[in-house]
C-alpha cells in the first residue's frame, strides 16, 4: 500500500519549550488516521507542519509523495485543510466563496464555477448557495468550509477538530461527507476532541501526550489494551455497595472497583458466562437486588483516560503549542 504521509523524528520547539519530541508517523493512501491527545499534546502543531503552514526543526517528512523541506508548493497543490474554525467569508455567498477559491487556485473561471456547483450539490447547500454565509447555521458553515477544502480535489485532507461545537445531527452529516471522500480515495488525518468521532471515522488512531507518541493501533486494538469487557453491577443505595463488592470479589477472586458516586461495582470480565453466573449466585446469596447488571466494552474514553490520565472533555490545558507563555490566538489549538 502506498504511503500518503510519512514523518520520521519530527521535532518542533518554541524557545525552551519542545512541542514535538521526535514523532514517527505513517498514513497509508486512502486511510483515516485519528490523532488524539490532551491539550498541548502537539496535535495542531503536527497538522500545521504537514499542511506547510509551520516550519519544523528536525526530522524527515513527506506528504503526497513530496519532501516537505523542498517541495512545499507541490504539496499545497495536493492537500486540503479544514481548521478548528470555519474560514469562509461571511459577506460572500456560499457559491461566491467556492468560486473565489477555485479562481485563486488557478482553475479558471469556467472550471471554478462548475466545481462550486458540484460541491454545493454534494454538500446539500444548493438551496442556500446564493445567501451570504453569515446567514448559515453552524453546521452549514462547517459543510461549506469542508467543501472549500475540496475545491482543488486534494489527495490528502487535514481535518483539525472539524465538528467542534456542532449538534449531533450536523456532526453525523459531516461524518457521512468525510466517509464519502475516503471512499473516493482521499487520505484523511483527523484531530478531534470527540472520541466517538475517532471511533466512527478512524481506521487507525495514534495518541500523543507531551509531544510524544504513546500509543498506536486500530480503535479495537486500543480498547483491548485497556481491559476489554467489564462487568458492572449498580445498586439503589450506597449502603449496598460493600455487600456487592464482597459478592463480586468472591465470584471472581479479584478486587473490584467501587464507584460510590455512581453506586456501581465493576470488574474486568475474564471468565465469560461462567463469571456472570457466579456473580449472580453470590448476589442472590447476599440478598442484593441490583438496579442494573451489565457488560460494558471499553470505549475510546476509557482508552484516553488510561493512556493520558485525563478525560477528553476535561483535559487540563497546559501551555499552548504555539507559544507556551500565552493563550492560543483564535484559530490555533486550544485542545
Amino acid at each position: 500500500m502506498e504511503t500518503a504521509i510519512s514523518a520520521e523524528g519530527l521535532r518542533k520547539r518554541y524557545a525552551d519549550h519542545e512541542v514535538l519530541k521526535g514523532i514517527d508517523l505513517t498514513v497509508s493512501t486512502g486511510e483515516v488516521l485519528g490523532l488524539l491527545g490532551p491539550n498541548g499534546a502537539g496535535k495542531t502543531t503536527i497538522v500545521r507542519i504537514l499542511a506547510t503552514l509551520l516550519p519544523f526543526d528536525g526530522g524527515k517528512v513527506t506528504v503526497a509523495g513530496h519532501d516537505l523541506a523542498r517541495d512545499q508548493r507541490e504539496i499545497r497543490r495536493r492537500i486540503g485543510l479544514t481548521g478548528q474554525y470555519a474560514a469562509v467569508d461571511a459577506v460572500l455567498t456560499g457559491r461566491e466563496n467556492l468560486r473565489l477559491i477555485g479562481v485563486l487556485l488557478g482553475l479558471g473561471k469556467r472550471k471554478a464555477h462548475a466545481r462550486a456547483d458540484e460541491l454545493l450539490e454534494q454538500f446539500a447547500l444548493t438551496d442556500a448557495a446564493d445567501r451570504p454565509a453569515r446567514s448559515y447555521s453552524g453546521g452549514m458553515r462547517r459543510r461549506l468550509d469542508l467543501a472549500a477544502s475540496l475545491v482543488a480535489t486534494p489527495s490528502v485532507l487535514f481535518l483539525d477538530e472539524p465538528t467542534t461545537g456542532l449538534d449531533v445531527t450536523s456532526r453525523q452529516l459531516l461524518w457521512r461527507m468525510v466517509r464519502e471522500q475516503v471512499d473516493s480515495g482521499v487520505t484523511v488525518l483527523l484531530t478531534t476532541q470527540y472520541l466517538e468521532e475517532a471511533d466512527q471515522l478512524a481506521d487507525r488512531i495514534v495518541v500523543l501526550d507531551k509531544g510524544r507518541l504513546i500509543a498506536e493501533g486500530t480503535p479495537e486494538e486500543l480498547k483491548r489494551k485497556v481491559g476489554g469487557e467489564r462487568l458492572e453491577v449498580s445498586v439503589a443505595t450506597e449502603a449496598e455497595l460493600p455487600a456487592v463488592a464482597r459478592a463480586v470479589g468472591a465470584a471472581t477472586a479479584g478486587a473490584p472497583s467501587v464507584d460510590e458516586k455512581a453506586r456501581r461495582v465493576s470488574i474486568p470480565l475474564v471468565g465469560g458466562m461462567d463469571t456472570i453466573a457466579a456473580v449472580t449466585t453470590e448476589l442472590k446469596a447476599a440478598a442484593v437486588e441490583p438496579v442494573d447488571f451489565a457488560i460494558r466494552r471499553s470505549s475510546m474514553d476509557d482508552v484516553f483516560l488510561a493512556l493520558t490520565g485525563q478525560t477528553a472533555a476535561s483535559g487540563q490545558a497546559g501551555p499552548t503549542e504555539q507559544n507556551p507563555q500565552r493563550p492560543a490566538p483564535h484559530g490555533e489549538e486550544a485542545a
